[in-house]
């Protein structure tokens, strides 16, 4: 498969010179998917896709253009090839694109220890409709629920290779097994729902399908009844399942793409506090069978472990190539692309420091609040951080959740907000970001 995919790369970069490309790269992808959903105890929806991408970026002196198809004949690489040319003389100077130089790009790397691909045999629909079936029923089995939205399970796989004209040569597969269920409890207007999903690389980390199920019906019959809750300043926490979301915001406030533009509220932060001392944010692409891992990087860089945040102390940016040049700075191996994009700068695995005590233990220490396990929308200023999102969950009173909530929204500043954390100690280890629950004083709620 890599082979194929190693000559097909090759192939389109040949095409590329004789189009007249000063320089070029490649990325080349093939890959399966294959997802069911289940719905009463019958099929729902069944999907299965497969086939192969290629995309070209050339460069012409300080111009460059991007194109991709999904035909790997001869006469369509040469096609493609005098297409991206013909776009790039035209396209505007850039003089921060280009190329890595070979003494920048990764040498060596061990795609093995990442286990990013599991080699037993892909499941057949008939298995993935075994696993929604299950999902389902476990759900409904939850006194209070009355109904399931759609149990789904899938699988992927995808092989990928990066070639360019420095010299660089790389590929490698991944794959992906997952079942999710959406329960439903109440009726007409008072009904509620939640879900529960799971996603391994490797089936046999796949939880069972009735926990997932169950853990879908409970959250939802948990849901039943909710009401608004009162409007003021109350302390706020961000349940695991969705405080990722919240140091997301800081991870695009010290994206390279960002700081290049000016539009971020972190722009003049780099070497101050932007967490509480006590934590650091950690990236490491390296971590077996995770989905943000990776051997190297969209521009064909080493990828390594470093600090984003450090004791509190904010680091340096998210950088590939061209925001790297732009800012004077070197690339930070975080370039990512796809078949029909130029490189930018992204992240991938993550891991925030946890906490010592208890996700209860935050509930009690907050007395009067409200938990967050689920958002909706958002207002969010990227230049300032003032933050606004619609948000349900359950209410606190006296250190004990009281009941349900929904219709609300929290509204704050992120830079205050992200100074104010206290975590919890539930992160998952196996997300590719893991953050435990959030606990953020002083939040203005709007509500009743």
């Amino acid at each position: 498969m890599t082979g194929r995919l190693s000559d097909l790369a090759q192939q389109v970069l040949a095409a590329a010179k004789r189009a007249g490309a000063d320089s070029a790269d490649t990325l080349v992808m093939e890959g399966t998917s294959i997802s069911i959903e289940m719905r009463t105890g019958a099929l729902e929806h069944a999907e299965r896709s497969e086939g192969v991408d290629l995309g070209l970026r050339v460069l012409c002196g300080a111009k460059q253009a991007c194109v991709s198809i999904s035909d790997d004949s001869e006469a369509s690489i040469a096609t493609m090839a005098e297409r991206a040319v013909a776009m790039a003389r035209e396209a505007p100077d850039d003089p921060t694109c280009g190329l890595a130089r070979p003494d920048q790009l990764a040498t060596e790397w061990d795609v093995a220890a990442l286990e990013l691909y599991d080699d037993r045999a892909a499941p057949s629909p008939a298995d993935l409709e075994q696993l929604a079936l299950e999902a389902e029923a476990a759900a409904l089995e939850v006194s209070g629920v009355d109904q399931v939205q759609g149990a789904s399970s899938g699988y992927s796989e995808t092989s990928l290779h990066l070639a360019a004209s420095n010299g660089f040569s790389g590929g490698y597969r991944r794959g992906a097994y997952s079942t999710s269920c959406v329960a439903i409890s109440g009726e007409g207007l008072s009904m509620e729902r939640d879900y529960h999903g799971e996603a391994r690389s490797h089936y046999a980390d796949l939880p069972d399908p009735r926990s997932i199920g169950r853990t879908a019906g409970e959250r939802a019959a948990a849901r039943a009844g909710s009401t608004r809750p009162p409007t003021g300043a109350y302390p706020v926490l961000f349940d695991e399942r969705i405080a990722a979301s919240l140091i997301g915001h800081l991870v695009g406030a010290i994206n390279g793409s960002a700081i290049v533009r000016g539009a971020s509220f972190l722009k003049d932060a780099l070497g101050e506090q932007v967490l509480p001392a006590s934590l650091s944010l950690i990236e490491n692409p390296h971590r077996p069978r995770v989905a943000g891992s990776r051997p190297f990087d969209g521009e064909g860089l080493p990828v390594q472990e470093r600090a984003l945040v450090k004791d509190g102390i904010l680091q340096g940016w998210t950088l590939d190539l061209a925001t790297g040049r732009k800012l004077g700075m070197d690339s930070t191996g975080n370039a990512s692309r796809g078949v029909s994009t130029p490189p930018s700068p992204s992240l991938g695995n993550l891991a925030l420091t946890p906490g010592d005590v208890t996700r209860e233990d935050l509930i009690a220490q907050m007395g009067t609040g409200l938990v967050i396990t689920s958002m909706i929308g958002s207002t969010i200023n990227p230049n300032t951080g003032d933050y606004s999102r619609g948000a349900s969950g359950f209410w606190v009173e006296n250190g004990e959740i009281t009941g349900p909530v929904n219709e609300c929204t929290v509204a704050g500043n992120l830079r205050d907000m992200l100074m104010n954390i206290t975590p919890a100690n539930d992160g998952r280890p196996h997300l590719s970001r893991v953050v435990p629950s959030l606990l953020v004083e002083g939040l203005t709620i709007a509500g009743a």
